[in-house]
């Protein structure tokens, strides 16, 4: 099939590249020049493992190609892979979506995340959300764990369903708001799983349990399972926070109270706070205190800063008047109040405190005996748990988990 692909972000260069892979034809339109310049030459700047390879695949093939602008003609299919970026009041802004639903096209395929509603407010589009995770993006559209496919027409939805044929996936055919309404239900009890979580650990510390032992216990329950069961500084990046708002303004436009919800976004906020005020129980004060980010994207395998909690607990421990300096194994830009340097040996010299706050694996590979010298206080505050507490400890460390 022709299919053509509106946004060369995250979703939409993985979803033309890997649609390319599939066998189909893709053209993948963007408006930033310079991106379509680069992706046309191959380059992939986005950190997304295979990804790069698959788009060198399809240049090389002739079954992908990068075009200029936001339409395109002579194709099957139009996916709408758009930014749906958080609105003033939660909701989901639509602007660059209405942009393509308002010109006459080849059946549209919603695959942005909008509001529930949308694709049924338009006829003929098909609803069709993604599942992708940042850093696994590749492996999610190829190895799916099913398809939705929403659309009044149950032969248009079929259609749809057929592009995918090849990573033999469970299918869910349903009408437009129903699979809109997927995406969204999936995301929000992610988000619910993790607050619940954090909110255990806060427990466990007052309790003087083991949240590790908690947790390996729960995950055993195959009702509960074991994904998003693991403390942290809170949830982040381009989908929980966005998409959790915009079905709780969903709710509250269709008058229902989705208290457990809101209780989920309210504690999410509380958790950078938890962790300052850890670091603070530890040093007496902040102000004039050295302490050493490792870990600044919202999560392992990314370089996305969107959201993430790393930075927001950075902004707050600048805001007492800490000195920052962070590591990040893939983020190397500027960043307001925070020194980034290119090693974490280098982030702890004279460090009052090291806080781990993304659970990159190469943190329990560190050279603690190494880091130890360098520190001015041997005092690690893990929010991830990353550090190996037997190996830091040994090094003279006091570990605290937060």
């Amino acid at each position: 099939m022709r299919i053509g692909v509106i946004g060369a972000g995250y979703v939409g260069l993985t979803t033309a590249a890997c649609f390319a892979h599939l066998g189909h034809r893709v053209t993948c339109a963007d408006v930033d020049g310079a991106k379509i310049e680069a992706l046309s030459a191959g380059e992939v700047s986005l950190l997304e493992p295979g990804l790069p390879e698959l788009v060198a695949e399809g240049l090389a093939g002739g079954r992908l190609e990068f075009v200029l602008g936001n339409a395109l003609s002579d194709v099957d299919f139009t996916f709408v892979c758009v930014p749906t970026p958080e609105g003033p009041d939660g909701a989901a802004d639509l602007t660059a979506v209405n942009e393509v639903l308002g010109r006459a096209v080849p059946t549209v395929v919603l695959k942005s995340t909008v509001p529930v509603g949308t694709g049924a407010g338009h006829p003929g589009v098909v609803s069709n959300p993604e599942f992708l995770r940042e850093g696994h993006a590749v492996e999610d559209f190829l190895r799916p764990q099913r398809i939705v496919v929403g659309a009044r027409d149950e032969r248009d939805a079929r259609e749809v369903a057929a592009l995918y044929e090849r990573t033999h996936a469970p299918v869910v055919l349903t009408d437009n708001t129903s699979a809109e309404l997927v995406k969204y239900a999936s995301n929000c009890f992610l988000a619910l799983k993790l607050s619940y979580v954090n909110t255990l650990a806060e427990l466990c510390d007052q309790l003087d349990a083991d949240i590790d032992g908690v947790t390996e216990g729960m995950r055993l329950d195959d009702r509960i399972g074991g994904s998003c069961l693991a403390p942290g500084p809170g949830w982040g990046g381009s989908c929980l926070p966005k998409d959790t708002l915009a079905l709780l303004a969903t709710a509250r436009d269709a008058g229902v109270d989705f208290a457990t919800l809101e209780a989920a976004i309210t504690t999410n906020r509380g958790r950078p706070h938890h962790v300052v005020g850890a670091v603070r129980a530890e040093l007496g004060t902040l102000a004039g205190r050295r302490i050493a980010v490792l870990g600044l994207a919202f999560k392992a395998g990314t370089n996305d800063l969107r959201d993430s909690p790393a930075l927001t607990v950075a902004d707050l421990l600048a805001g007492e008047g800490a000195e920052l300096v962070a590591y990040d194994p893939c983020v190397t830009a500027e960043l307001p109040g925070i020194t980034v340097v290119g090693s974490a040996a280098e982030a702890a010299t004279g460090a009052d405190a090291l806080v781990v706050l993304t659970e990159w694996p190469e943190f329990a590979e560190l050279d603690w005996p190494d880091l130890a010298g360098r520190v001015r206080r041997p005092l690690i505050v893990d929010t991830r748990r990353v550090v190996p507490e037997d190996k830091v400890t040994q090094a003279g460390f006091r570990l605290v988990r937060s």
